[in-house]
């Protein structure tokens, strides 16, 4: 299929003005396709000729001011429009469309819990031309008026309020001018849950099947919802511009959310089966405000083209954030944000494909796609977040305010962006905007200590070329605690600076970006590495330990901290940890990244063992059942260490883990997974836990189990399903994937790494880019770190042409691949005594 380019939608965006879509949708027709008609009233400008995008199963009429188009005209996914006069037009289409599998347009989903059968629509970026024919391109905003037949029993959700006719035709009520990729429906026996506020129906949705896990939750999500609404009104000035506020929680769902107007979906994963921590509920409200700040900024003044899709994302991603922590009884959603979200901006700012967070072209719809990554997100939000602390916080929201007056209902450029907040302050906002929007890649600041008459003074030295605004903070030893570090203060640095700063007697720690209200990595002087390492645990705030936790991090990445270093530092303070996302994101990159990637084969049952005993002693400090989330942490992870079967196959016969928790399905699946990659399991107890566990979930979990099992067989048939046929689902061939590899299987799947890049173009070729990602992202042999398979997928990027997602996916997991073999090989010169993070000079 064609891609949109930016040229193409500038021409069209000159000549035509979109009025009204009148799109009807027919839900009754079958389980492969669904009848769509439309009807579209537009404006010609000028004379000339355009295009109308559609990707039918069948097209079967199209008229043009009453006069028959030939269908046959249709050629890749576009509709010539030849020959219009200046003035009034109506477009008419009649289409069968095809049900996705993958995400995306309009996905159809069977539950197996009970059979019952749920659609939604995903038409993100130019998927609306898979459900209805348009002019499919963000500026080209218009009222949208859909009518649904669907079948009986079935409620149908959409961006306004929705009734059921007498025909039984579902009707929603008209839209504001929105984008086309905005359109939402949602068709299914949902179990909905309803209440209102501020004169709005607010509604929460999901599958019958989940009904009695969202009942438990509705009020959370429910006062989540509203205290971030009543937040935002009082941040904005604009009122929420749309009739009601729904939230559908959808299965098989590609993204996290999704902020379609007036009906934002979930991926349903967020309907929690079983138990969770406070942490997994504090992102979940995350992503509740996240996707409600779009309803602005994203909805009501929309991009004008996809190169400004940081726009949308970098704002939602800091108003989440920002909303949770003001507005919710969760107090810690920016140590999670420093401690998982940032990591990913700065993973992605490193690779080859890094891109500024505000490009200065992006050329079609396909390279647009290919940005929504770390950087959009993560990157961009610690963007708007030093903005917010140097504008200050009243002027960065009057310059917003402003933006939205001038633009609503209307789509505005990064240009008419940094107007409006320059409108609300003296300072040389472009000049921000050229130096942390337009570059690429990751400052670096290390503190310079030096001794003079009077006392100490401190330099940051800055590897990069951004200006930072930034804390640094003073930490000594407590007196009556050897364990414990005080705060001394804080000092507000500009930098570069304009002079050294005096900070008196030499601290035991100085660490930069304390509060991480910058974007930087931080380095550390040698008397405060040791300070780190022994006294990390110490440090009073959680924030504070994720900006140290993060320049670790950073430091085994680039080649300055051995692997073992890292590991020795988190055993020697993890266990005394309070804060669960830490806890989360540090066994997270001990075990996925160091213990699976970064150590050599023969270092890795060493480093499990690390991971173990860590574990071991998070249970022991939880045994008194205060610490329920830190508990549940302790037991994922000790599962997905185990190098011997015994214990967890006792914890999955009994039913328990000794002391608690008692197992839920995801802990049982967690726990067969990994006994299937030991060999401790066989098909049959796969298909006796599903027989337990039929649910969409517990599919997923026997595909990942069945894909684990150290068996020939076993390897044929999961690469067969993944890459031979086009069966799987979205949801079931990342589930297939992710069993599939196991640095304890290497041998028996060595045959396969080779195998994996002809494949993988193959599926992403036919299967589109949602599959695409799926298959570059979890089918990858990332457990293969080492020159063969380097080359392989090099020759893959070079000579076999594969689509534009799946060369992006791939050419980041090659980067991580050879960041892998470059620590990997550095190991020899480091056995973790040395400290080669130290950088900056030594108090005397």
């Amino acid at each position: 299929m064609s891609v949109l380019t930016r040229d193409e939608a500038q021409l069209r965006a000159q000549l035509l003005d979109v009025h009204r879509y009148t799109v009807g949708l027919d839900l009754t027709t079958g389980d492969e396709t669904f009848d769509s008609r439309t009807v579209i009233r537009f404006t010609a400008r000028s004379a000339g000729d355009t295009f109308v995008e559609l990707k039918p199963a069948e097209l079967r009429t199209v008229t043009l001011d009453g006069q028959p188009l030939d269908p046959e005209s249709l050629h890749d996914g576009r509709l010539a429009l030849k020959n219009l006069s200046a003035g009034e037009h109506e477009l008419r289409v009649e289409a069968a469309m095809r049900y996705s599998r993958t995400g995306e347009g309009m996905h159809r989903f069977t539950d197996p819990s009970d059979g019952e059968t749920y659609v939604y629509t995903q038409l993100f970026m130019d998927d609306v031309q898979r459900v209805f024919a348009a002019f499919d391109q963000p500026d080209l905003k218009a009222v949208f008026e859909v009518s649904v037949t669907a079948p009986a029993g079935w409620t149908v959700l959409a961006n306004g309020i929705t009734e059921q006719r007498p025909d039984g035709v579902w009707q929603a009520a008209p839209t504001p001018p929105i984008s086309t990729y905005l359109v939402a429906v949602a068709g299914g026996p949902w179990h909905s849950v309803r209440t209102e506020h501020r004169g709005l129906p607010f509604g929460i949705h999901c599958r019958r099947s989940l009904a009695p896990y969202l009942d438990t939750d509705a009020e959370e999500i429910f006062e989540v919802t509203r205290a971030c609404f009543d937040r935002y009104h009082e941040k904005f000035e604009e009122p929420y511009p749309f009739d009601s506020y729904d939230q559908a929680f959808v299965p098989e769902f590609n993204a996290g959310a999704m902020e379609n107007p007036g009906l934002v979906t979930f991926r349903d994963e967020f309907v929690y089966r079983s138990a969770v921590t406070d942490t997994e509920r504090q992102t979940r409200a995350m992503v509740i405000a996240h996707e409600m700040a779009h309803m602005w900024f994203g909805d009501l003044v929309t991009l004008k083209w996809w190169d400004d899709i940081w726009l949308n994302e970098s704002f939602a991603e800091y108003m989440g954030y920002q909303t949770t922590a003001e507005a919710t009884r969760f107090a810690g959603p920016w140590t999670e944000f420093g401690v998982t979200r940032k990591a990913w901006g700065y993973d992605a700012d490193q690779r080859p494909t890094t891109h500024p967070v505000a490009p200065e072209k992006v050329d079609d719809t396909a390279s647009a796609l290919l940005n929504f990554d770390g950087i959009s997100y993560a990157k961009g939000a610690s963007a708007l977040r030093q903005l917010a602390a140097w504008l200050g916080e009243k002027d960065f929201l009057a310059g917003i305010n402003t933006h939205f007056a001038r633009h609503k209902f209307g789509n505005a450029t990064l240009a008419d962006f940094i107007d409006s907040l320059a409108s609300a302050t003296d300072r040389d906002v472009p000049a921000w905007a050229d130096s942390w929007l337009r570059t690429t890649g990751v400052d670096k600041l290390t503190p310079v200590v030096a001794s003079g008459d009077g006392g100490h003074t401190l330099t940051v030295d800055r590897a990069g070329s951004r200006p930072h605004r930034l804390t640094a903070g003073l930490y000594d030893h407590a007196v009556t605690d050897e364990g414990r570090l005080v705060l001394r203060t804080r000092l507000d640095l500009d930098v570069p600076q304009t002079a050294p700063q005096t900070i008196g007697k030499r601290p035991a720690l100085i660490l930069l970006n304390d509060g991480d209200l910058t974007y930087a990595k931080v380095r550390f002087d040698p008397e405060s590495f040791a300070t780190i390492r022994a006294g990390l645990a110490g440090l009073p705030d959680p924030l504070t330990r994720a900006v140290v936790w993060n320049a670790l991090r950073d430091a085994v990445r680039d080649g300055e901290l051995a692997p073992a270093a890292y590991l020795e530092t988190a055993r020697a303070h993890l266990p005394r940890e309070t804060d669960l996302a830490l806890v989360q994101g540090v066994l997270a990159f001990a075990s996925g990244q160091i213990a699976d990637q970064y150590l050599k084969p023969e270092d890795r049952p060493a480093a499990l063992s690390t991971l173990t005993a860590l574990c071991r002693d998070l249970l022991r400090r939880t045994e008194d059942g205060d610490h329920p989330g830190l508990r549940l942490i302790a037991v994922r992870h000790l599962i997905a260490v185990a190098a011997h079967p015994d214990a967890i196959a006792a914890w999955l016969a009994d039913g328990t883990v000794p002391g608690g928790p008692e197992l839920d399905p995801e802990l049982r699946w967690r726990i067969l997974g990994r006994l299937a990659v030991l060999g401790a399991t066989d098909e049959a107890a796969i298909a006796a836990e599903l027989e337990r566990d039929p649910s969409a979930t517990g599919q997923e979990g026997a595909a990942r189990c069945r894909a684990a099992l150290p068996d020939p067989e076993a390897k044929r048939a999961a690469w067969e399903a993944m890459f031979a046929g086009d069966d799987l689902s979205n949801y079931l061939f990342t589930a297939t994937a992710q069993g599939f590899w196991q640095p304890e299987q290497a041998d028996l799947v060595r045959e396969y790494v080779p195998r994996f890049y002809p494949d993988a173009v193959a599926v992403a070729a036919r299967r589109g880019p949602a599959m695409a990602v799926a298959a570059g992202r979890w089918a990858f042999p990332a457990h293969a770190v080492g020159p063969e398979n380097l080359r392989l997928g090099e020759a893959c990027l070079r000579d076999a042409d594969p689509t534009p997602a799946l060369r992006r996916t791939l050419a980041d997991r090659l980067d991580d691949l050879a960041r892998a073999t470059r620590v990997r090989d550095g190991q020899g010169e480091r056995d973790g005594r040395e400290e080669p993070v130290e950088q900056g000079a030594r108090a005397e």
